[in-house]
């Protein structure tokens, strides 16, 4: 089975508000351009198209149809969906490839957060029986496990606020952040409470936002670009639903999907954390030490895009590859509440 290799990544500017609609034509248009110019392939040229999204954030029924028409309806395309982040999307697609059945594919997510009230709309992916019933919104559960961690002694409010303010720095260098700046962790610690105990700067934003990334088989890639990101590992695992039935302050599956896709050894890595405290959760259950380049992008913390985050820690990952400033790095993303659902891949460069 042949290697694959991400060749291009494109992402439209991480905002807390887009005047387009919500099937996420008027985003994607301009990223596919840019996509084929990174590339030099055509639409004739994709074997596959994968994407990832929700008709719920959109609030209508198959709005994943309508984002068809930003690839054309002329020539017929082999397209599939996922309904979550498109992180799942490019696993579908990297499978296709491994497979032999194509030799390139395209992967798109989109998500217009703004169109709706996000903290109630993820409450409708909780256990229908048990917890939905009790609209616990994802800002309140993500606190009652900053809570966990806390009375642990896991981590500290000041642990908390330097990952934030590690975060809006590095995201001064990030031309498609939402948030970026230098705020002290003083200054930080000081500004109020949003959920008890995470303040402001520890939740991710509400974004609206798209990201798209390219992938071949390697011998085609070669052919494309000079440096192509190999995936030389991808997995992605589950916790259970049930809040109750799980420690909050681990992530057993992302451990286990690190393991499988082999995280040792990495230079860079893309997390994504929608709140501070998870990304010293995932740090530590993917063994990440201090030499570790953790988001260089800065990460979902300054620009969150529901169903496009997770594939756009994927692009970044790569991208790092892909202009030569990285060797091995790590992508990972998530899904569901309280890192309920985690995918990881693993990214190389072979000259």
């Amino acid at each position: 089975m042949p290697d694959v290799a991400v060749i291009g990544f494109a992402q439209a500017p991480n905002v807390r508000e887009t005047p387009g609609t919500t099937n996420g034509v008027e985003m994607l248009v301009p990223l596919l351009a840019e996509a084929y110019q990174q590339t030099g392939l055509s639409k004739r040229d994709i074997g596959f198209w994968c994407s990832g999204s929700s008709d719920y954030l959109a609030g209508r029924a198959f709005s994943f149809i309508a984002a068809v028409d930003a690839l054309g309806a002329f020539p017929p395309i082999h397209e599939s969906h996922v309904e979550m982040d498109a992180a799942w999307a490019f696993y579908e697609a990297w499978l296709k490839v491994r497979m032999g059945e194509v030799d390139t594919a395209l992967v798109y997510g989109f998500g217009k957060s703004s169109a709706g009230q996000l903290r109630r709309v993820l409450a409708l992916q909780l256990d229908p029986y048990f917890t939905a019933p009790l609209w616990p919104d994802s800002i309140s559960i993500a606190a009652l496990q900053a809570r966990c961690g806390l009375d642990a002694g896991l981590w500290s409010e000041k642990d908390l606020a330097e990952v934030a303010a590690r975060s809006r720095a590095d995201a001064a260098g990030n031309p498609f952040a939402q948030f970026s700046g230098s705020a002290g962790v003083a200054e930080l610690l000081d500004t109020p409470m949003v959920a008890d105990p995470l303040r402001r700067h520890d939740i991710a934003p509400v974004t609206d936002g798209a990201a798209v990334v390219v992938l071949a088989a390697e011998d085609r890639a070669r052919d494309l670009v000079e440096r192509p990101a190999v995936i030389t590992g991808i997995e992605h695992r589950v916790d259970s639903p049930e809040l109750g039935g799980r420690d909050l302050t681990r992530s057993p599956s992302t451990a286990a999907a690190g393991r499988a896709a082999g995280a040792e050894g990495v230079e860079v890595a893309e997390l994504h954390a929608p709140f501070t405290h998870q990304e010293l959760i995932l740090r530590r259950e993917l063994g990440l030490g201090a030499g570790v380049r953790i988001n260089p992008s800065g990460g979902v913390l300054t620009g969150n895009p529901m169903f496009a985050a997770g594939l756009a820690r994927i692009g970044e990952a790569a991208k790092r590859i892909l202009a030569g400033t990285a060797r091995r790095t790590l992508a990972h993303a998530t899904s569901g509440p309280a890192l309920q659902q985690n995918l990881v891949a693993v990214l190389e460069r072979r000259d």
